[in-house]
């Protein structure tokens, strides 16, 4: 049994004797139930209100029973009569009628405090293991729901309090977006969409110019999509810049994302240079990108592709050539991986062809990536991975909590790097490349031109353009080595030939402004506030899409526990494996006669 899985009461103390006497009517049920469970035998309630309680074993011929009382003037029950010992006997492989969702609850419910994940089918074996039941899985299901609903709220009130959510965002982070949309005259929810003051400003002065757009389906009752935009900081860590929820991911609901994130841009002041987008390439999202960003260079992400060539044609060395063509730096290194793709599988190869290599090939993209062929998405999503059953308000507030987290944690990690000028990794890429920049050997052709020649070939710098015929300078932004051979060559300071975007100074500026807390529930303003017209009203569920349940089709069995057959029985005839409709006794009687 796992750790943190044990029963509210131990098996060893369940005895009663007259006289014992317990704090109220509450606990007295809970333990007799668990008393049956844990024991095997079933409970047959005769009388059970707040002032008296009677129970026998339900097994016909058994003796034992049970009485108790409330005492007067107080909650406390007392136990007045026991009679007999149970000769019932046991029969561990069997449910248990005790065994209801609300005692299942009881008893997972620390547990799932502790873990959210905690699966139905955990929940089975752990119960066999401790109390020798076996229970249906669907009631396991229906527990964790209910157990769920139970520690973080149902999703129906989830819905309720997001624009009272929202507004607290606003109140608690001035200058922050959080807004939520509704549809129809029942006020039924359709989108939200939230974005911190303080990600907006660290986006514009302080993160690379490269935006990742992911999707990421929500797990609750009533399903939904978590739309995220995010970016790199100078030290390429994950950066969102903004998320939002919506009832259904469409071609629609992207169209809306990217338009108000747009606006957010505008709201911010200052304007960012020329954005590169990387996004799965979908249709929607592409004509989106283009109404709201068209000047920007939207790119498809390698991993993404890699990943869907891997389904489509399972194959470990396709994704792996497919990779090395994507990250080659030159045009013949792609051409030669591209080749040998044909060889291996031409369908791949004409499978490929179908996206322009200008959106995810190096040699011939458009716009500046600083080394970024792959969107960060999944780090976002890994963020809430475990809480996307639970409702709405849990997913968002688990976002707002590790974005205080990670902001805290990065600013402090910035303020001791002193005064450095790259952020750790650039300096680490910086000093490879000055260590084989030893090597080489440098031919000056005017102020700004260099000839590099190494061992095996000769590469063309310029370090007015900043860039050298390898194409690793343009790619990443910072100089290769033979750049690093050129500018040293001549005794200049190598590193103010980085992009900005890799200095110390743009990784604080981008954790500048803190992400600030958002005041207790009990302090929020009234549910209907903060809707878009201004009106108050309350935010009703989306039309309820899932059906209540495990999906059949995914049901699963514990086949090491078989349960027992069930056999019918006629009352007319008093023989078994018919039922009284189907009896054919007074018909053969008839016959006979």
């Amino acid at each position: 049994m796992e750790e943190g899985f044990v029963p509210s009461t131990p098996m060893e103390n369940y005895s009663f004797a007259v006289g014992q006497e317990f704090p109220d009517v509450k606990t007295f049920r809970r333990i007799i139930k668990e008393a049956a469970i844990a024991q095997h035998f079933e409970l047959r309630i005769v009388k059970s209100d707040l002032i008296r309680y009677f129970a026998k074993c339900a097994k016909e011929g058994c003796p034992w029973r049970i009485r108790a009382v409330k005492l007067p003037n107080v909650p406390t029950f007392k136990i007045r009569s026991l009679e007999g010992t149970h000769t019932c006997g046991k029969n561990a492989q069997l449910g248990h009628h005790q065994a209801s969702v609300d005692w299942i609850v009881a008893i997972i419910e620390e547990r799932l405090r502790d873990n959210m994940n905690y699966k139905p089918k955990d929940i089975l074996e752990d119960i066999q293991k401790q109390y020798g039941i076996t229970i249906p899985y669907k009631q396991a299901w229906r527990a964790k729901e209910r157990g769920l609903a139970s520690i973080y709220g149902s999703s129906e009130e989830g819905y309720c309090l997001l624009p009272s959510y929202c507004e607290q965002i606003k109140g608690s982070n001035p200058g922050s977006v959080a807004q939520v949309f509704t549809t129809g005259a029942d006020r039924r929810f359709h989108r939200v969409i939230v974005s911190f003051n303080a990600l907006i400003h660290g986006f514009i002065h302080g993160c690379a110019p490269v935006l990742c757009l992911g999707a990421l389906e929500l797990k609750s009752k009533y399903l939904g999509s978590l739309l995220s935009i995010t970016s790199f900081d100078a030290d390429g860590g994950l950066f969102p810049v903004a998320y939002g929820i919506v009832d259904v991911e469409t071609d629609d609901s992207w169209m809306w994302f990217l338009s108000e994130f747009q606006k957010l841009l505008v709201m911010g002041g200052v304007a960012p240079p020329q954005l590169t987008i990387l996004s799965d390439g979908r249709r929607g999202i592409d004509d989106a990108v283009k109404r709201n960003f068209p000047a920007a260079n939207h790119g498809v992400c390698l991993r993404y592709l890699t990943e869907s060539m891997g389904r489509e044609f399972k194959n470990s060395r396709l994704v792996h050539l497919l990779w090395k063509a994507g990250s080659s730096i030159t045009t013949i290194a792609f051409r030669e991986r591209m080749a040998e793709i044909e060889e291996v599988s031409a369908d791949a190869a004409r499978w490929i062809q179908k996206v322009p290599a200008c959106r995810w090939a190096v040699p011939y993209i458009e716009g500046p990536r600083y080394g970024h062929l792959a969107s960060n998405v999944e780090e976002l999503s890994q963020w809430i991975l475990d809480a996307r059953e639970l409702p709405i308000i849990q997913v968002m507030d688990r976002i707002h909590s590790k974005l205080m987290a990670e902001f805290k944690e990065r600013s402090e990690k910035a303020a001791a790097w002193g005064s450095s000028i790259l952020v750790p990794s650039a300096e680490k890429r910086m000093t490879e490349a000055v260590q084989l920049a030893d090597a080489y050997r440098v031919l000056r052709s005017d102020e700004v031109e260099f000839e590099v020649l190494s061992a095996d070939r000769s590469n063309i710098v310029n370090i007015g353009t900043r860039c050298c015929s390898c194409r690793d300078w343009q790619l990443h932004g910072i100089p290769c080595s033979h750049a690093a051979a050129a500018i040293l060559s001549f005794r200049k300071d190598i590193h103010g030939y980085a992009t900005e975007f890799f200095k110390v100074a743009k990784y604080q500026e981008a954790y500048s402004r803190p992400i600030n807390p958002l005041p207790n529930k009990s302090q929020w303003s009234k549910a209907g506030e903060g809707l878009p017209d201004g009106s108050s009203g309350t935010v009703r569920p989306p039309t309820f899409r899932r059906p209540p349940g495990r999906p059949e089709k995914k049901r699963l069995c514990t086949e090491e526990l078989p349960r027992e057959k069930h056999i019918v029985h006629c009352s007319r005839c008093n023989q078994t494996g018919h039922y009284k409709r189907t009896c054919k006794a007074e018909l053969i009687q008839s016959i006979e006669l």
